[in-house]
């Protein structure tokens, strides 16, 4: 490893479907010495149909969330007032909560001056943790009828050690999920398809991306099922491509079993291993920026 810290990496992409799991499972694959695998798609994860670990630990995340002293409550709507996401709304003499709906903040319990509100806790998912070998495999799985995904991935980004390489299969799209996944990585792997759909996703978290002022490239997947789009659009905006990775039926198939790319065909192996490669120089370079 080039650095005397792991970096932390994050795989995303505009669309679900792209491949990203498929890239975050194999360049953790080809990787070597002490390293982990995050999955931070805590509504559909999946990195453990491709990668199984042993000595498994689940740990259950819960959040705060307020509970309201009917009897001290004098309806002065503060509450109200302070929460954003209107999960505490004041009817009267009496504050109904919308749990569902709290981000656990505590901006409520703070400006009650009667003290009605106190936090309790509410179950949102579970974080499992295993091995194998010098690989750390976690992953969230936010539990049925739970709609905010953030407050686990939060969770989630606390596994993360700082002397190791870190991989975070990111959630799909562009929505508060990825923005809480990739904030404070030192890269991001955008996963593409060369498709007219593919380029407009990209595009859409290339702004995200940017705006975030975090460090970024592309894999293209599945190259050569449409056209030059995206390559010309990463040229025109200086985003580097960091791989390909071909259209290739085998492909599909050793996924469709749960299989390792790297390992079940072997000829595809140098192309992560090369992404790993140009990974790592970017890497470098932008550490040397910094000094």
């Amino acid at each position: 490893m080039l650095r005397d810290t792991g970096p932390n990496i994050a795989i995303a992409s505009g669309k679900g479907g792209t491949g990203k799991t498929t890239v975050a499972v194999n360049l953790i694959q080809v990787m070597k010495g002490p390293r982990q695998i995050i999955d931070c798609d805590v509504e559909a994860p999946n990195i453990n149909s491709f990668l199984s670990g042993e000595d498994v630990t689940e740990r259950v995340i819960a959040v705060p969330v307020p509970a309201v002293d009917d009897k001290k409550c004098d309806g002065c709507g503060n509450c109200g007032d302070v929460c954003e996401f209107q999960a505490i709304v004041p009817l009267g003499t009496l504050a109904l909560v919308f749990q569902e709906m709290c981000h656990g903040c505590g901006a409520c319990v703070r400006v009650c001056d009667r003290g009605a509100i106190k936090e309790t806790s509410r179950r949102i998912g579970i974080i499992k943790e295993s091995k194998m070998g010098e690989l750390q495999l976690i992953a969230g799985i936010l539990d049925i009828g739970v709609h905010m995904a953030p407050p686990l991935i939060r969770e989630l980004k606390k596994y993360i050690k700082r002397d190791r390489f870190t991989v975070l299969d990111s959630p799909p799209g562009t929505s508060c999920p990825v923005v809480t996944t990739v904030m404070g990585m030192d890269y991001i792997l955008l996963v593409a398809e060369p498709t007219p759909f593919g380029l407009y996703d990209l595009s859409l978290t290339v702004q995200i991306i940017k705006a975030l002022q975090i460090p970024f490239g592309v894999v293209i997947n599945r190259e050569g099922i449409g056209n030059d789009d995206i390559k010309i659009f990463c040229n025109d905006n200086e985003i580097p491509i960091l791989g390909e990775i071909p259209n290739d039926r085998k492909i599909a198939e050793v996924y469709s079993h749960g299989g390792s790319i790297v390992e079940d065909l072997p000829y595809l192996k140098p192309v992560f291993e090369d992404i790993v490669d140009t990974l790592l120089l970017k890497l470098e370079e932008q550490k040397d920026a910094s000094l």
